[in-house]
C-alpha cells in the first residue's frame, strides 16, 4: 500500500488481470466499464493493481497512465492469500498463475484487510475488473 495515497476522495482501487498481449483498448473499456458498473468516477481510484507478472504489460500500464494512477503489482502468494474474500474463486486461474484470483485479488490486496468488494469480477475477451474501497474512519 506504500505506493499509493488513500483519501476522502481516492479510496477505491481497481484490479485488473489480462492474458499477455491484450490490447489496450480492450482493457482500457474493461476498465471503463468496471467504473461504470461501481458507480464511481476514474477520479475516486487511488490505483490499478495486478498480479507481478503483469508488471510490463502495456495494457494495465495504459489504464494506470490514463487514469493518473500508480500501477502496483503483488505477487501469486500474496493474492493467494485474499483467497477467503473472493467473490468468484478459479481453479483455472489458479492452474495458471498460482492463486484463485487476479483482479479481485489484487483490488483487495491493495488496500489491506479492512478492503471490501464493490464490484467482483468482470471480464471482456481477454481481461478481467473488479474494485475494491476502503472505508475511512473518522478518529
Amino acid at each position: 500500500m506504500s505506493d499509493i495515497t488513500i483519501d476522502e476522495t481516492r479510496r477505491h482501487v481497481l484490479g485488473l488481470g489480462c492474458e499477455h498481449g491484450t490490447s489496450p483498448a480492450e482493457v482500457m473499456a474493461l476498465a471503463a466499464q468496471a467504473l461504470d458498473a461501481a458507480g464511481i468516477a476514474g477520479m475516486a481510484l487511488a490505483a490499478v493493481a495486478s498480479i507481478d507478472s503483469r508488471r510490463q504489460e502495456p495494457a494495465i500500464l495504459a489504464v494506470a497512465e490514463h487514469l493518473s494512477v500508480p500501477a502496483v503489482f503483488f505477487d501469486a502468494a500474496r493474492l493467494e492469500a485474499e483467497t477467503p474474500r473472493l467473490k468468484n474463486p478459479s481453479e483455472i486461474v489458479f492452474a495458471r498463475v498460482c492463486c484463485h484470483g487476479v483482479a479481485e485479488a489484487a483490488a483487495l490486496a491493495a488496500l489491506g484487510a479492512d478492503a471490501e468488494l464493490v464490484l467482483g469480477k468482470i471480464k471482456s475477451r481477454h481481461a478481467t475488473a473488479a474494485v475494491a474501497r476502503i472505508g475511512l474512519h473518522k478518529a
